[in-house]
């Protein structure tokens, strides 16, 4: 099929995926921390899930709305553009939780087109737990339209440049990450852990789990201004800018952005030197 008759498939938005469960050990929990990093006793104990351990439980409902709207043809271009969460409560061990998700809309743009998923996760009792909103981000291919619902905003306010900022935190990706990330995570991407395959796909070697970076940035932010509390943080939210490779430092740069109702808004950006790899990052906490 020659690529200017593919066509995205609004019928596909709004179908559900079918609901997929998780069953969350304490076991799971300290993996996952210790495959980031994270310096937090509880959720080095497994006492409280590290904030994006939510991407595990809805790991298999991710792309699974794509395949409903977007054109096999072009699923080897999709990449996970910008991250989004919305935090009811923390996951705790003994969790059974139920995940399922649906695609709600795209945009096309010059450069390609950017297609949202909306996920939710509730517990066995139907209380919901976490909502998701994933861009994926179809390279190179414009729609020529937009349908449905986008995913929020998000966007860094370039006026809270001219503060100081309130916060910067230097942390090094270590050189077996991805190999310890990718099994907590369960996302077995060769890109992270075959060098050939990498570089086949144009890159210069593994890359980093962008949501294990994304792991990185929360516990930045929740040890800088969160009291290292896992409950206090309601949203959380990143886009992925550019790949970050092992053995690499990361610095995140932490700004006050407001406060309302009793909770306070961050924004964030995490870069390697002068390069910027999460941009549109937003953090917000309850006081």
């Amino acid at each position: 099929m020659a690529e200017t008759e593919l066509r995205f498939d609004t019928r596909g938005l709004g179908t559900w995926t079918g609901e997929t469960t998780f069953e969350v050990t304490r076991e799971r929990l300290i993996e996952y921390a210790r495959a980031t990093n994270d310096p937090t006793p509880a959720h080095l104990a497994g006492d409280l899930a590290a904030p994006v351990f939510a991407i595990v439980p809805v790991f298999q409902s991710l792309l699974e709305p794509a395949l409903e709207v977007v054109p096999t043809e072009l699923l080897g271009r999709v990449l996970h553009g910008e991250q989004d969460f919305r935090f009811h409560r923390p996951i705790r061990p003994g969790d059974e939780l139920v995940a399922k998700g649906t695609m709600t809309g795209w945009k096309g743009r010059s450069n390609g087109t950017a297609a949202a998923v909306y996920l939710e996760t509730r517990d066995r009792h139907g209380h919901l737990v976490n909502e998701q909103y994933v861009t994926f981000f179809v390279r190179g291919f414009d729609t020529g339209d937009t349908a449905g619902t986008q995913a929020p905003e998000h966007k860094f306010d370039e006026a809270l440049r001219e503060r100081q900022p309130v916060a910067t935190r230097t942390q090094h990706v270590d050189d077996d990450q991805t190999f310890r990330y990718g099994p907590a995570a369960g996302d077995p991407m060769p890109i992270h852990l075959d060098d050939d395959v990498a570089k086949a796909s144009g890159l210069p070697g593994i890359i980093a789990h962008g949501l294990c970076t994304m792991a990185f940035t929360s516990w930045a932010i929740l040890t800088e201004v969160g009291g290292s509390d896992v409950t206090r943080l309601k949203r959380l939210a990143v886009r992925f800018a550019k790949p970050v490779l092992p053995g690499q430092d990361i610095t995140t740069t932490i700004w006050r952005a407001g406060s309302a109702a009793g909770v306070t808004s961050y924004a964030y950006e995490t870069t390697v030197g002068d390069t910027v790899v999460i941009k549109d990052g937003l953090a917000e906490l309850v006081d």
